[in-house]
């Protein structure tokens, strides 16, 4: 398995360069604000009490007893923090998979992401480019898993461009 770093090389690359089993350490990392959390749900319609209402999740039966940080802004981050490692050279993305919250995000929490390649291979319909398929991860200040997906993207070859 190779480990790379962050940045050892500039947004992306080719599908000539990575190999299955490597993995990327995404930086830097992401300390989330309690503003941003509302701006995202407000933005984006997701106003559940869960997220936004603080005084209902201290009072309240939840599980959680105080907002937690919307789901779908934790993916947004990790998928922005692998963009310079793994799809900054993107000629499409195909698609994304296996989405799972697997503890939660607080506001204040600080969010890192790390990618390894499940597999790189050539695409059957375009010669010119490969598939490339990774899971990302998120990791709290902690080291715990918050969460974790399956994307593919298509990369160009190498070819002559390098």
């Amino acid at each position: 398995m190779r480990i790379f770093e962050a940045r050892d090389r500039r947004f992306g690359g080719y599908i000539d360069d990575y190999e299955m089993g490597d993995l990327y350490r995404h930086w830097p990392g992401k300390t989330i604000t309690d503003a941003e959390n509302h701006l995202f749900c407000l933005l984006t319609m997701a106003t559940s009490h869960l997220h936004i209402d603080e005084h209902h999740m201290r009072t309240s039966d939840s599980v959680f007893d105080r907002p937690v940080v919307v789901g779908s802004y934790v993916y947004s981050l990790l998928l922005g923090m692998s963009v310079p490692d793994m799809s900054g050279r993107a000629l499409a993305n195909l698609g994304t998979t296996d989405l799972r919250h697997m503890a939660p995000v607080y506001p204040g929490d600080t969010l890192y992401g790390e990618s390894t390649v499940t597999e790189a291979r050539l695409s059957r319909s375009r010669p010119d480019a490969g598939v490339l398929t990774f899971e990302t991860r998120g990791l709290n200040q902690d080291g715990v898993v918050v969460a974790r997906y399956t994307r593919s993207v298509l990369l160009p070859r190498r070819g002559d461009n390098g």
